[in-house]
C-alpha cells in the first residue's frame, strides 16, 4: 500500500490568512500546509481517500488522481468535508455514486448540512453518494477490510480508521483503552498533533507522543499541523527516530 498526505495543516491552513508570523512566512515547502486529508493506494490499485475538505478540488488536481473508491469521513467539521460537492467530477467519470463511509453523527451532519445533495429530487449535475453508517465493527470499502477506531474530539465522537498496518486518526484528543487495543502492532501511525502547547479539543505534541509511545508503531507521521507548531525543520529534529512531521505531498509506502 501506498500512503499520499494531500493536506497536513489544520483548519485555517498554513500560511494562515494574514498571519504574519515565520511559520507563514517560511520558504520551506514543508510548511505550506493545505488542510488534512490523505489518500491510500492499495494493493489491487484501489483509491481510498480519508476526508474530503475544502482543499479537496486542488489536492487532487496537484496529485493527478484519475479515479476514486471510496471515501472515510473522520468527522463532519468544514475542514474534512467541506469538498464534497466536487465529487461530481468522480461522478461523472467514473458513473456511480461515491461511497463515502462515516459515523452516525458525522451522517446526520452531512444529511444536513449538504441537503440538496441527498434530497430526493433529481436535478442535473448534483453530486451523487452513497452513505455508509460504520460504528464499532469492521466493514468493507474498496475491496479490503476497514476497522474504525472510535475517539473523541473534545465531546465528539469521530472515526479514526486502520487498514491492514496504517492507521489514521485526526482531530482526536482521547483513544479509549479498548480502541487503542485495536491500534497494536502498526506499521504505520498517522496521527494528529495540534501544536506543542495544551489544546482542549486535539493532541498536542507531547500528548500525541505519549500515544506513540505506548502504541509503539514502527513509524508514525503528525498531521493536522497549526502554525503554532513552529517551523518543520527545528520541530522535526526534536522528536524521535520513529516520529516525522507529515507535510504535503510526502509519500510512504507501508
Amino acid at each position: 500500500m501506498k500512503l499520499v498526505f494531500l493536506g497536513s495543516g489544520t483548519s485555517q491552513g498554513v500560511p494562515v490568512i494574514a498571519c504574519g508570523c515565520n511559520v507563514c512566512h517560511s520558504s520551506d515547502v514543508r510548511d505550506r500546509r493545505l488542510r488534512s486529508s490523505a489518500l491510500l493506494t492499495t494493493d489491487a490499485g484501489s483509491n481510498i481517500l480519508f476526508d474530503i475538505g475544502p482543499d479537496f478540488r486542488q489536492q487532487m488536481l496537484r496529485v493527478g488522481v484519475q479515479h476514486l473508491d471510496a471515501i472515510l469521513i473522520t468527522h463532519a467539521h468544514r475542514d474534512h468535508v467541506g469538498g464534497l460537492d466536487d465529487i461530481r467530477s468522480f461522478n461523472y467519470v467514473q458513473h456511480k455514486n461515491m461511497d463515502i463511509y462515516l459515523n452516525s453523527v458525522a451522517k446526520h451532519a452531512l444529511l444536513r448540512d449538504y441537503a440538496y445533495i441527498f434530497a430526493h429530487h433529481e436535478f442535473p449535475g448534483l453530486p451523487e453518494a452513497e452513505l455508509h453508517e460504520v460504528e464499532e465493527k469492521p466493514f468493507v470499502a474498496a475491496g479490503v477490510e476497514v476497522i474504525p477506531i472510535r475517539a473523541m474530539h473534545k465531546d465528539l465522537p469521530i472515526l479514526g480508521y486502520r487498514v491492514g498496518d496504517m492507521a489514521y486518526i485526526t482531530d482526536a484528543n482521547y483513544i479509549g483503552p479498548e480502541e487503542m487495543d485495536k491500534l497494536k502492532g502498526l506499521k504505520v501511525l498517522v496521527l494528529n498533533a495540534l501544536r506543542k502547547a495544551k489544546h482542549f479539543s486535539h493532541f498536542s505534541l507531547p500528548e500525541a507522543l505519549d500515544v506513540i509511545n505506548n502504541l509503539k508503531p514502527d513509524q508514525a507521521y503528525l498531521t493536522h499541523i497549526s502554525h503554532e507548531m513552529g517551523l518543520h525543520a527545528e520541530v522535526e529534529r526534536e522528536l524521535p527516530a520513529n516520529v516525522k512531521l507529515a507535510y504535503d505531498n510526502l509519500c510512504v509506502e507501508i
